[in-house]
């Protein structure tokens, strides 16, 4: 660990209600590490555990926001540094964690083991994304622990990958949708033409969950008319947030892997157009062959006996619906909470719905959400997501009316 590291490293350990926990370097290992932990709000019986997606997402820095207004809200909640990343990254010498020590069943019992220095007997847990598979896997490991759950975007196998092909493909490629119906053809002429690559073709599903068909629509029509200025620039800024290392924000470069041998985002191509698989293949360093998952959750979420809120975006193509529903119907009694206009994550996107949702389980008010599905899709974005939301919207205007000759800077959207 580097000078500036350490210093930034310090100034997160003395923040309030960050402790660590000694945990073995790998699962029956001599050598042991710290282990990063975060606790905000008045203490409470049952704290909301929050697991953010990734795998890279860290906690203690990204979440301080959410955790002070989760805290102001009333919640007690617990956030756990996942090993790999962030404050969680180095063994006791100061170099990085090896690769045997980064497996979803090692992270999963890290969980519990931070539940017991806080002196915790059971937790809610809120799972988004990849968090949402270690939340399932925490309810299979250690199904004593969990006082309720919500599982946001969940993940469930790593089957996923069908069901997000054929979502993607019936609303962009096939327009089955009628908000989609005109984009469908603007996307296959943009694919036969060689513009929407693979990873093209993921940025505009992020496009179309983030902003909504009409931005996209109105991106795509840029992109027809050759204009490539503001889509390149997309391009690049989603590829810093998500696949650069961001010192204590974002760290995939160790823990990548696990979504890659684990859950089998790198799937085999199956040889037809939008193709997420074929996207995270090319776009990742981490990129390895798929081995096995760790847990068997469509056997073992039957046996889930607490109150679950499952929740999905209906325009979410990273983990479609469809894969909510599932989930949704394997537990008992879970109760299913779509947002339509909604993408992929909600508490990271629509942060306030998120905190109701949580509301209503810990009042034992979960069966009616149902019925507030709209209300809840209205709930506005943080100011944060809103004011990205209004410049992508003011840049597509702006390039719109550039002349042609300084839109088409970027010739071409590459991988």
């Amino acid at each position: 660990m580097n000078a500036k590291r350490r210093r930034a490293h310090d100034k997160l350990a003395a923040l309030p209600g960050v402790r660590a926990v000694r945990r073995p370097v790998t699962s029956g290992g001599d050598d042991s590490f710290d282990l990063y932990y975060v606790r905000a709000g008045r203490k409470s019986r049952h704290p909301l555990l929050l697991i953010p997606g990734g795998p890279g997402a860290a906690s203690v820095a990204l979440y301080r926001g959410f955790r002070r207004r989760a805290a102001t809200a009333g919640l007690d909640v617990i956030m756990v540094e996942h090993r790999g990343v962030g404050m969680s990254r180095y063994d006791d010498s100061g170099v990085d964690l090896p690769p045997e020590a980064v497996t979803i069943e090692q992270v999963v019992d890290d969980i519990a083991a931070v539940l017991d220095d806080a002196g915790v007997d059971k937790a809610v847990v809120y799972g988004t994304s990849y968090g949402s598979y270690l939340a399932g896997g925490f309810g299979v490991r250690h199904p004593g622990r969990v006082h309720g759950m919500v599982l946001d975007s969940p993940v469930l196998s790593a089957a996923d990958i069908h069901a997000v092909r054929d979502a993607t493909r019936r609303l962009l490629w096939d327009g089955a949708d009628p908000e989609t119906a005109e984009l469908a053809p603007k996307v296959r002429r943009l694919v036969d033409d060689g513009v929407l690559t693979p990873a093209a073709t993921n940025l505009a599903t992020a496009v179309y969950g983030f902003a909504g068909p009409d931005l996209l629509n109105r991106q795509l029509d840029l992109l027809l008319a050759g204009r490539h200025l503001l889509w390149s620039a997309m391009d690049r800024v989603s590829r810093f947030v998500f696949d650069r290392k961001a010192p204590y924000r974002n760290e995939p470069d160790l823990v990548g892997r696990i979504a890659y041998r684990e859950l089998n985002y790198g799937a085999a191509p199956d040889g037809r157009p939008l193709d997420p698989a074929v996207a995270y293949r090319e776009s990742s360093s981490n990129a390895t062959d798929f081995v096995a998952e760790p847990y068997d959750l469509a056997n073992g979420m039957p046996n889930f006996r607490w109150p679950t809120v499952v929740v999905s975006g209906g325009r979410d193509l990273i983990t479609p619906p469809e894969v909510a529903r599932r989930v949704a119907m394997l537990i008992p009694d879970a109760v299913l909470v779509t947002l339509a206009t909604a993408g992929h994550s909600i508490v990271d996107l629509r942060e306030r719905a998120a905190l109701d949702i949580v509301a209503a389980l810990y009042a034992g008010k979960a069966g009616g959400l149902p019925a507030r599905s709209a209300a809840l899709d209205s709930r506005p974005a943080g100011l944060g997501i809103r004011a990205l939301r209004w410049g992508v919207a003011a840049a597509t205007t702006l390039e719109a009316a550039l002349p042609l000759g300084v839109s088409r800077t970027a010739q071409h959207v590459t991988s």
